[in-house]
């Protein structure tokens, strides 16, 4: 896979008890050299490229990344900065916190040195996973990358054993994917320009035509099935969102619509 664009953030310099990175862009390339299904010992091409963190084995136990870890994602930016300044270009965020490292490359050895974060209070269960992420972070890994219908996974483990295991991040496309929605309603927008979807509890399908950053949504034919009042109250505001022409902002797995209204719904792809 070829990156046209990387983002390289500065160290970490710590604010009383926070942690501020400033970011910029630069150009620059990378290309897969693996084949589908090769699986490869080694750290290869793993610079310049977005990886989303999937789960962390510790003493056998798997934490697995939570679905609400909104912004999760980790770039590895070889080099060291001023020793004197805590932090570095490798790092980004476990969907809590932002962290920052130093990030030494060579053949199947990945070191991570120099770690800091910021210091907010995440609720678990994504605290706990961010806990235990980036006590494996830091720290002498081997490096194992394997290939899978076109998408990298990387792992990472330590001489104890445990583990770190990153998916490469790819843009799913806007048609074709379930783009969830809560814990339970869902909605797949179709080449055919159609949707199926549920809101909740009840399932939909209808017309929706994608065109000009809107997707014009026609009449939903649902299911008649009776739920719970906070249910269907919630229902009610979401098919009134799924309702005629919206816009919409797709950032990278993340899907934002907005009616007319003002009301928006962001749905996250699975």
């Amino acid at each position: 896979m070829k990156r046209t664009t990387r983002v390289k953030c500065a160290a970490l310099a710590a604010v009383g008890t926070t942690l501020l990175a400033a970011c910029g862009t630069e150009s620059g390339t990378g290309s897969d050299t693996i084949a589908d299904g090769e699986k490869v010992t080694g750290a290869g091409d793993i610079a310049d490229v977005e990886w989303l963190p999937q789960k962390v084995t510790v003493d056998g136990k798997e934490y697995v990344l939570p679905k609400n870890a909104e912004d999760a994602h980790i770039t590895f930016e070889p080099g060291t900065t001023d020793p004197d300044v805590g932090g570095g270009e490798s790092g980004g965020s476990v969907g809590c916190n932002s962290i920052g490292a130093d990030a030494e490359i060579d053949g199947d050895t990945v070191r991570i040195t120099d770690l800091t974060q910021t210091l907010m209070g995440c609720p678990d269960p994504l605290g706990e996973f961010e806990t235990q992420f980036t006590s494996v972070f830091e720290g002498t890994h081997k490096a194992t990358v394997t290939k899978r219908d076109g998408t990298r996974t990387l792992t990472l483990t330590s001489p104890d054993g445990d583990t770190i295991t990153l998916r490469e991040m790819t843009v799913p496309a806007l048609k074709g994917t379930r783009w969830a929605i809560g814990p339970k309603a869902h909605l797949t927008l179709g080449k055919d320009d159609t949707v199926t979807g549920s809101l909740g509890c009840n399932t939909f399908r209808g017309e929706a035509v994608v065109k000009d950053g809107t997707i014009e949504f026609g009449h939903l034919a649902t299911t008649r099935m009776i739920c719970g009042a906070a249910v269907m109250k919630t229902e009610r505001e979401l098919a009134g969102i799924l309702s005629g022409k919206v816009s919409y902002q797709q950032e990278r797995d993340s899907l934002t619509l907005t009616a007319t209204s003002g009301d928006s719904v962001t749905a996250r792809a699975e």
